[in-house]
């Protein structure tokens, strides 16, 4: 191939995440409420007949579709379905980071404004029931943060003799922070408490 060849192949690439095609896409809405005449984060706990995360604590969301347009179709549309609201209830939506997770999943986030006055028909097979906390708290209260340590363990076939160091080789360990935010009788850690941690930088 001549370099004019290869630059004619490469000069109009747009940069993704490496190996995107592999990993799992999920998009979710970070959604607020007014209520007693303030801002409220709404949340959902997770139907207990899930077989993912049964009894969790989590905000409205899951996998993208090939029909969602964007990340943030998805990320309505799956509040539509799981809240029972319409989408026109949903306004001000606006993107948070997005998350690439070391076990092979690219979670989009966006928060938005859902309408005073909605009635919520959460969908029984997904949603147990929803509640909220009030923005303040969030804002007044630094969650909690512990270290989870992951462990580097090769297959046993596992090809020593081409690396330098052999068996000796000096392993980057990987560490990930979980946060958690205890609310009455509430637990919200996980992916939930990161994006909402993530969320209250932001707004400060």
């Amino acid at each position: 191939m001549d370099p004019k060849s290869l630059v004619e192949k490469v000069k109009d690439r747009i940069p993704e995440v490496m190996d995107n095609r592999s990993f799992s896409k999920f998009a979710i809405l970070l959604p607020m409420i007014e209520k007693d005449g303030e801002i409220h984060i709404l949340f959902e706990v997770r139907s207990h007949q899930l077989r993912s995360q049964p009894g969790e604590i989590c905000f409205p969301g899951g996998r993208i579709d090939k029909e969602d347009e964007s990340e943030e179709d998805a990320a309505v549309r799956e509040t539509v379905e799981e809240l029972g609201i319409a989408n026109e209830q949903i306004s001000d939506i606006f993107p948070l980071d997005y998350i690439v997770s070391p076990f092979g999943m690219i979670v989009y986030s966006f928060a938005g404004i859902i309408d005073a006055d909605v009635e919520f028909r959460p969908n029984p097979p997904e949603v147990d029931s929803l509640f909220t906390v009030p923005l303040s708290f969030f804002l007044e209260k630094d969650p909690k943060v512990y270290r989870v340590n992951f462990d580097i363990q090769p297959e046993e076939s596992f090809p020593y003799d081409l690396i330098a160091g052999g068996e000796n080789y000096n392993w980057r360990t990987r560490q990930v922070d979980e946060f958690f935010y205890l609310y009455e009788d509430k637990v919200i850690w996980g992916l939930t408490a990161k994006i909402l941690t993530h969320f209250m930088e932001i707004i400060r």
